[in-house]
């Protein structure tokens, strides 16, 4: 039996060359221990290293016997044993469940080296669970596609071998080995939506239709060719009406109800948003795309908020607030800027750039000014209030009171990425300024000399 697994483990998994080593999620149960021998035996067929990662929760009374059963595993297949210890925070709102989760990824992607793969234990009956749960859920393709048996992972891949492998046949390899496995007693607690599933209904389906599993694994299968079908018609429809990261809104008008929603869940997914309901898609088109020309609508989509402007769609943080702050500065210095608004810095630069400041004019970053101000941007004709000219320049109102300003004493001398007031521009031994964020987000500005 173990034999024929490995046959398959084998197939699943890519060309060993390119692998600089494996490290298996062993918990120290029945589908993790014969994940373990495989992973060993292939190990030493193509000289790669092994190591195993277990991970401590500490929510059983039995977690460190766990740890010793590992140990005494690991020492039997010769393979070395990483125990990680995490701690759980219960009543934080989140299920111990869902932590528990969380935490364990966190410390195999943290032990993952540059170029390894992540070997799981995931099996046929795993997908089936992982099914049910997706249509509890109202799952699109993506959640009914349940998982891939390869995806990148921290800085490596992660690999699920035993996919196309029932936990039956697992059972049976399992009694053939002379290691032995643990039992979680969590496993029994039905009130755990997979568990429910894993003891209550899946064997009702089983007794049924005893194909079951390999019959949802094939309509999984489908639903991840069709997944990868939209996804390629989004990124075709994204060339042609993405710019930048917002979407304009004319183009989306000539697509079908159905072809503008997968843009607009594709166009939020790879912004790193979750997916949205249908009844959310429907009021980000109507409220937001469709609203009046003079209107400045918002809408919050769980961590992004959708704002419009000049007849783009925007992803943006939410509830971002004008600053108020004052923060000195001096030349040679750079210096972080609030709320995720990245870093300035000032230099003499000996060439075109700001007159150099008088000693009476120490130098200040701001973001605002005072009411009924006054600015005249270099080569302009006449002076505007800064509520206009951010709007000449096209800046987002999302945007207005979190834009550097650089000050000379209380005169504003640039406003960073759009433009320099008027007296303060000189042709040599001038000041050199920079406006840098690491990661820009959707309509933000830069500005340097």
């Amino acid at each position: 039996m173990i034999s024929r697994i490995y046959s398959r483990f084998c197939q699943t998994l890519p060309a060993p060359e390119g692998s600089r080593g494996l490290l298996v999620a062993f918990s120290g149960g029945l589908d993790s221990t014969v994940l373990l021998v495989l992973a060993a035996r292939f190990a030493r067929e193509h000289g790669l290293a092994l190591r195993a990662l277990h991970v401590h929760h500490g929510l059983s009374p039995n977690a460190d016997e766990w740890v010793a059963h590992c140990e005494g595993v690991c020492q039997q297949l010769a393979v070395p044993l990483i125990t990680a210890r995490v701690q759980l925070q219960r009543g934080s709102g989140d299920s111990l469940e869902a932590q528990a989760r969380e935490a364990r990824y966190q410390s195999l992607a943290a032990h993952l080296g540059e170029g390894e793969w992540l070997l799981t234990a995931h099996h046929q009956d795993d997908q089936l669970e992982t099914l049910l749960l997706a249509l509890k859920r109202g799952a699109g393709l993506r959640g009914l596609a349940g998982m891939v048996p390869s995806q990148p992972f921290a800085c490596g891949l992660l690999l699920r071998p035993l996919l196309e492998v029932s936990r039956a046949e697992l059972a049976d390899a399992a009694a053939t080995l002379p290691h032995g496995w643990v039992e979680d007693e969590s496993n029994q607690d039905t009130r755990y939506d997979r568990n429910f599933l894993r003891q209550q209904l899946i064997p009702l389906l089983k007794a049924r239709w005893p194909a079951m599993a390999q019959t949802a694994a094939r309509t999984m299968a489908i639903c991840a060719e069709q997944e990868v079908l939209i996804n390629e018609l989004a990124e075709s429809d994204w060339q042609r009406v993405g710019e930048g990261e917002a979407l304009r809104i004319a183009p989306l008008h000539a697509l079908s109800a159905a072809r503008r929603n997968n843009l607009l869940r594709y166009w939020i997914r790879r912004q790193g948003g979750e997916m949205p309901s249908r009844e959310l898609l429907g009021l980000l088109w109507q409220e937001v795309a469709l609203a009046r020309d003079d209107a400045n609508p918002r809408l919050g989509l769980q961590g992004l908020e959708c704002r419009r402007h000049q007849g783009r769609l925007h992803l943006v943080a939410p509830d971002l607030a004008p600053r108020e702050e004052v923060l000195p500065i001096r030349l040679g210095e750079a210096i972080p800027l609030p709320d995720g608004l990245g870093t300035f810095r000032l230099w003499s630069s000996g060439g075109e750039g700001l007159r150099a400041p008088r000693a009476d004019e120490p130098l200040s970053i701001r973001f605002q000014v005072a009411p009924g101000s006054m600015l005249k941007p270099t080569g302009r004709g006449g002076s505007r209030r800064l509520k206009k000219l951010l709007q000449e320049y096209g800046v987002p109102s999302w945007l207005r009171g979190r834009i550097p300003i650089l000050y000379y004493g209380e005169q504003a001398a640039l406003v960073a990425g759009l433009f320099v007031c008027d007296g303060f521009m000189t042709p040599e031994g001038g000041v050199g300024w920079e406006w840098r964020r690491a990661a820009p987000a959707d309509g933000e500005i830069y500005g340097e000399s």
